[in-house]
């Protein structure tokens, strides 16, 4: 990008610590919904969490509501309340791993969203991406077989893909161009603010079991707090994960810290074997290796010239490549 970025390696690491603070999240929140918490009610808890502890951040960063108000609350609705609401909804109802895997669908998705409905160029590196991608996700839910995952559960997975593709598409308008790019630190706390909101609506929290939280729950035959659960949650996969994320790329390029960031789906996969018994076969596990070999290809093939200066934002990290001359969005998953 033709500016020197310092503290490469203290970046590298806060990078690798963000994917794997938000790698866990599924994990952490699959017994607390399997001890009957609701998926949206474990969504309502993380968010509103992390936005009181981010609310000093977004008091300071206040002016953004009359500057960018339709960019906080697109970033609120879609990629802090409906990524986060999908993905919490498909692991109740599919492995943690698979659910990840099937998010990672975003790559080609925004590819699409570039090609056809931008109507840029794409490079071949990119859609090589892509193909791998797809690829690696058919492997994954065994189509074949007349798929062997509940099909509700990879709906929902794919309704989280697509609200990191709004999150891409959002990311890319906040530049505007010769306009200054909002702070990330203050979308993101302010995205957390409007998902609150957004979740309150439609988890109705006050009908929640708040039992749950003060007792155990089962993590693979092994009691485990909930409260310990829900604390890791929102301190670590929350909070952690998105200042870990927002720093990581000021002191990378965005290309290479959106390449870190794939590690999130390794995590999430090999987490869920180690803690939560899930099981997948050689075949699947090929799969999986292909969509992140996909996102790899896709990303690594972003001009750095033509990388914006990223929002940060929940749940994984992968970057769409254009052609040299367009953008490209980059985000980082719940």
């Amino acid at each position: 990008m033709g500016v020197e970025r310092s503290g490469k390696g203290a970046g590298l690491a806060l990078a690798v610590l963000s994917a794997v603070a938000f790698g866990g999240s599924g994990v952490a929140a699959k017994p607390l919904i399997e001890a009957g918490l609701d998926p949206l009610e474990v969504v309502w808890l993380r968010i509103t969490g992390a936005a009181l502890v981010l609310l000093p951040v977004a008091w300071r960063h206040r002016g953004l509501v009359r500057e960018r108000p339709l960019v906080l609350l697109g970033f609120g609705v879609f990629a802090v309340a409906g990524v986060q609401a999908a993905y919490f909804a498909a692991i109740s109802r599919i492995p943690v791993g698979v659910a990840m895997l099937v998010e990672y669908l975003a790559p080609a998705l925004v590819l699409g969203w570039v090609r056809f409905v931008q109507r840029r160029p794409v490079t071949r590196a990119a859609a090589l991406g892509v193909v791998l991608a797809v690829t690696g996700l058919a492997c994954v839910v065994e189509f074949w077989s007349g798929l062997g995952f509940d099909p509700l559960g990879l709906l929902l997975a794919f309704a989280a893909a697509c609200c990191q593709v709004a999150y891409f598409v959002l990311a890319d308008h906040g530049s505007d161009g010769g306009r200054k790019a909002p702070d990330p630190l203050g979308v993101i706390s302010f995205g957390l603010l409007v998902g609150c909101l957004t979740m309150t609506v439609v988890a109705r929290p006050w009908g929640m079991d708040r039992a749950v939280l003060a007792g155990t729950v089962d993590m693979d035959g092994e009691p485990v707090r909930a409260w310990v659960l829900m604390a890791w949650i929102v301190l670590v996969a929350t909070v952690l994960a998105y200042v870990t994320g927002v720093v990581s790329v000021r002191r990378l390029s965005p290309a290479v810290a959106g390449v870190v960031a794939c590690v999130e789906a390794v995590v999430a996969a090999a987490a869920a074997w180690l803690l939560l018994g899930e099981r997948l076969g050689a075949v699947q596990i090929a799969g999986g290796v292909l969509v992140l070999v996909g996102a790899l290809v896709a990303q690594s093939s972003t001009p750095a010239a033509a990388a914006p200066e990223p929002v940060a934002g929940g749940g994984g990290a992968v970057a769409a490549a254009a052609e040299p001359g367009t953008r490209a969005g980059e985000r980082q998953e719940a």
